[in-house]
């Protein structure tokens, strides 16, 4: 459902709706609808997916399989002309995030029982600093590795 609802969003998102991403597409609102709505046998592909994605702006449909996949996407900046200090700022939001989660941990902690309040208080922290972990090994690679097709590190 999470897929579905990111390509109703990116048709949204385009100006002119589902009328001119359509168009944009090569096909008739006719045929998106088919596609989007699975009728005929028919579905969106990844290429077209991805289009619609780079058309509409958004990174819905990132987003969308990430969850799916249980994961989450992540953006990364487009401009990495200063990579270290793009790190340093990515390692000063963990060292706050940290700072936030062990605050929290103190005070859910404090009478020796964790209420869904204060649960759901950390689980919050612990996606926030998850996320800005992954971030900052992504950033990393991007910086430190060569853009060779080797992005994983590997010699």
């Amino acid at each position: 459902m999470k897929i579905k609802k990111s390509y109703l969003g990116m048709i949204k998102a385009f100006p002119g709706g589902w009328d001119a991403i359509a168009a944009a597409l090569g096909m008739s609102r006719n045929g998106l609808e088919n596609r989007v709505y699975e009728r005929k046998g028919q579905g969106i592909t990844v290429d077209t997916a991805l289009q619609l994605q780079a058309f509409s702006g958004t990174t819905l449909f990132a987003e969308a399989v990430a969850a799916s996949s249980g994961g989450a996407f992540v953006k990364l900046p487009e401009d990495m002309s200063d990579g270290n200090e793009v790190l340093a700022k990515k390692f000063r939001d963990i060292y706050v995030r940290l700072g936030t989660f062990a605050a929290h941990f103190e005070e859910a902690t404090a009478d020796d029982v964790i209420d869904a309040r204060e649960r759901a208080y950390l689980d919050a922290d612990m996606d926030g600093l998850q996320r800005a972990l992954s971030e900052l090994m992504a950033l990393t690679i991007r910086v430190y590795c060569e853009a060779d097709g080797g992005q994983d590190g590997a010699a």
